[in-house]
């Protein structure tokens, strides 16, 4: 059987979740108005909500999301 070969991340899940929808928003914004720049735009509004997500659960108190 194949060893998996294992990397370790060097930013966190929520660090790269919030840097692609940065990413996202910013080439949008050069973007003329279409189906693409939407399409950018919910991935990026995607993203931000997985990092919440992943922020309120990895945090000690685990309180319900606002």
């Amino acid at each position: 059987m194949k060893k998996r070969r294992r990397f370790r991340q060097a930013e966190t899940l929520q660090e790269r979740l919030r840097k692609f929808a940065a990413q996202s928003r910013e080439q949008a914004k050069q973007m003329p108005a279409g189906a693409e720049r939407e399409q950018l735009v919910k991935k990026a509004r995607q993203a931000e909500t997985a990092a919440h997500l992943d922020e309120w659960m990895s945090s000690p108190g685990l309180q319900s999301p606002t």
